[in-house]
C-alpha cells in the first residue's frame, strides 16, 4: 500500500511550518527509531526531512514506494525523504562488501559523509525552507559539529535505553570503576544512581578489552565528548519504565525521553524497512490466542551453525507453531531437511513486520537479541520474552527484562534445545506465566499512557515543537527588524 502523498516534487511555497531534519546511521536498529521520532514530529504541525545515505535511501524507498522529495502528509505537518552519499555510491563506486566493515563505513561516514550532508543542509535554505533543528543520533557524533558550524540548533536522539545511557556516561567520565574483562577480579559489580548493581556481563560489551568492535565503541563514547553542543538529548524510553535512571542521570545530564518509539496509527504505513517483509499475517490469522513463538535476533546478529540447529530444534521441540525470522544471508545455516520437519507448524520468512506480528493475538512468547528496539516493541504489546542477547547493549537490556521488569526468562548461551523448550513453557504455562503476563500487561498500559496526548512523552514532544516554533518566531522577528534597520 502506498502512503499518501501530495502530487509531484516539494516546492518553497509548500514548506510554511518550520523544519525539522532528522539524520540517522544507515542501520536498521537506528533508522527505525529516528524515522518514528520523525513522523511524531509531523505530526504535530513540522515539516520534517528524514536523511540517511542514498544506498539506505534506495532500499527505504523501495520497500515503502516513496520517492525522495515528496511531502507526505502526517497529522498536522509533513515528512519527506533525501539521502547524501556517503563517497561509495557515487560515480558507480559501491562496493556491497564494505557495508560489513563497520570501521570503514564508520570513517567513510566521519570524512566524505559529513561534508555531503552539510551540503544538504545548505540546499535546504536555498530551496526556500531552511532547517530549524538538526537531529542526529549516537555512531555520527560529527552531526552535532556540523550543525554548530551552521548555526543551526541540534539536538541527539539516544536510539538505547536509558539506562545504557547513564553506563556509558558513567564509563567517560570516570566516575565509578569498571571491570576490565570477564573473569576480571578487581571490580565484581558496577553500582551506579538509579540503576541495579550490574556483574560484567549485564555491562554493554562495548567497554570490554575482548570487544573486537574497537571503533564502534570509540564513535559511541565521542558523542559524551561533543554532547554539550547538543540544545537538547532526547531518549528513546518513557519516564514510567525508567523512572530511576532518567532521575539520577538528569542530575548530571538532562535527558528527555521521548518514547517509546513504536509504529502507532501515526502514518503507520510510511516506515523505514531496508528489507520488504514477508507476508506472514494470514498465517498468523489461522492460529490459536498465544499459541505461536515468535523468534528474530534482528537485522545483525549472525548466529554460528550449531546455535541455528540448535533453535531450530528447539522451536520444533517446543510444541508450539512458530514464526522465526532468518535473514536470507542466515539461510545456508538452517539444518537440511528443517523446513520440511516442520511443515504445517512453523513458519521461516526473510524479514517480518515485526510490530504488527507483535500485536498480533496468537502470540505467546517473544525470542529476541534483546535489541532496545525490539525490547520496546515487546514492552508496548504486552508479550513475554525469552531474552537470548549477544553482545552490545542487548546485555543491559536483558538483564533489565528479567531481572528488573520481570517479564521473562534469560536463555542461557550457546543455546541447547532442551533448555529452549523449558524457557518457552516457562513463560507460556503455569503460575509463574500468568504473573509474567500480568506484568507484561501492566507495562504494555503504561508505555501506552506515556504516547497517548497529554502523556509524559507526548508532553515532551510537544513542548520541544513548541520550542522550534519560539525560535523560529524569534529569528524572524530578528531578521525582520535588522532590514528594517538597514
Amino acid at each position: 500500500m502506498k502512503p499518501h502523498t501530495t502530487m509531484g516534487k516539494e516546492t518553497a511555497t509548500t514548506a510554511p511550518h518550520p523544519h525539522a531534519l532528522l539524520v540517522s546511521f544507515p542501520g536498521q536498529g537506528h533508522i527505525n527509531p529516528v524515522l518514528r521520532f520523525a513522523k511524531r514530529l509531523a505530526s504535530k504541525g513540522l515539516l520534517v526531512t528524514f536523511s540517511s545515505t542514498l544506498d539506505i535511501g534506495q532500499r527505504i524507498c523501495a520497500s515503502t514506494e516513496t520517492t525522495p522529495g515528496t511531502l507526505n502528509p502526517v497529522g498536522e505537518g509533513h515528512l519527506r525523504f533525501e539521502f547524501f552519499s556517503n563517497g561509495w555510491d557515487a560515480d558507480g563506486d559501491d562496493d556491497p562488501s564494505r557495508r560489513g566493515d563497520i570501521d570503514a563505513l564508520l570513517a567513510q561516514l566521519s570524512t566524505v559523509g559529513s561534508v555531503r550532508f552539510a551540503e544538504l543542509v545548505r540546499r535546504q535554505a536555498e530551496e526556500g525552507r531552511p532547517v530549524a533543528c538538526v537531529i542526529g543520533n549516537p555512531f555520527m557524533p560529527w552531526v552535532l559539529d556540523v550543525a554548530g558550524e551552521l548555526n543551526i540548533p541540534s539536538a541527539v536522539l539516544w536510539v538505547q535505553s536509558l539506562a545504557v545511557f547513564s553506563i556509558y556516561y558513567h564509563y567517560f567520565h570516570s566516575t565509578v570503576d569498571f571491570p576490565a574483562d570477564y573473569g576480571s577480579d578487581d571490580v565484581v559489580s558496577v553500582d551506579l544512581p538509579g540503576l541495579p548493581a550490574l556483574a560484567v556481563d549485564d555491562l554493554p560489551s562495548f567497554l570490554l578489552e575482548s570487544n573486537p568492535y574497537k571503533t564502534l565503541a570509540s564513535v559511541i563514547l565521542s558523542q559524551f565528548a561533543n554532547i554539550n553542543k547538543a540544545t537538547w538529548v532526547f531518549a528513546n524510553s518513557f519516564e514510567e519504565l525508567e523512572h530511576d535512571a532518567l532521575e539520577a542521570i538528569s542530575k548530571l545530564s538532562p535527558v528527555v525521553p521521548i518514547g517509546p518509539l513504536v509504529e502507532t496509527g501515526v502514518s503507520g504505513v510510511i516506515k523505514g524497512d531496508i528489507w520488504k517483509a514477508e507476508d506472514c499475517m494470514e498465517w498468523l490469522d489461522r492460529q490459536q490466542p498465544r499459541s505461536v513463538v515468535y523468534a528474530s535476533v534482528g537485522s545483525v546478529v549472525v548466529l554460528g551453525r550449531d546455535e541455528m540447529a540448535e533453535m531450530a530444534y528447539g522451536l520444533r521441540d517446543s510444541g508450539r507453531a512458530f514464526l522465526w525470522v532468518v535473514r536470507e544471508d542466515c539461510r545456508h545455516q538452517l539444518p537440511e531437511g528443517f523446513a520440511e520437519d516442520v511443515k504445517g507448524r512453523g513458519m521461516v520468512v526473510a524479514w517480518s513486520p515485526q510490530d504488527e506480528v507483535l500485536a498480533h493475538r496468537a502470540i505467546a512468547c517473544f525470542v529476541t537479541h534483546c535489541g532496545w528496539n525490539s525490547t520496546l516493541e515487546l514492552l508496548t504489546a504486552g508479550v513475554p520474552v525469552i531474552a537470548y542477547p549477544q553482545w552490545g547493549d542487548q546485555l543491559t537490556d536483558a538483564k533489565f527484562l528479567v531481572d528488573v521488569y520481570k517479564v521473562g526468562a534469560r536463555l542461557k548461551a550457546p543455546v541447547e534445545r532442551g533448555e529452549f523448550a523449558k524457557r518457552v513453557g516457562e513463560v507460556t504455562e503455569g503460575e509463574k506465566a500468568e504473573e509474567v503476563r500480568g506484568r507484561c500487561l501492566a507495562l504494555k498500559e503504561a508505555a501506552a499512557r506515556a504516547v497517548a496526548e497529554g502523556g509524559s512523552s507526548d508532553r515532551n514532544i510537544q513542548a520541544f515543537v513548541d520550542d522550534i516554533r519560539r525560535r523560529v518566531c524569534g529569528s524572524k522577528l530578528e531578521h525582520d527588524q535588522h532590514g528594517k534597520r538597514l
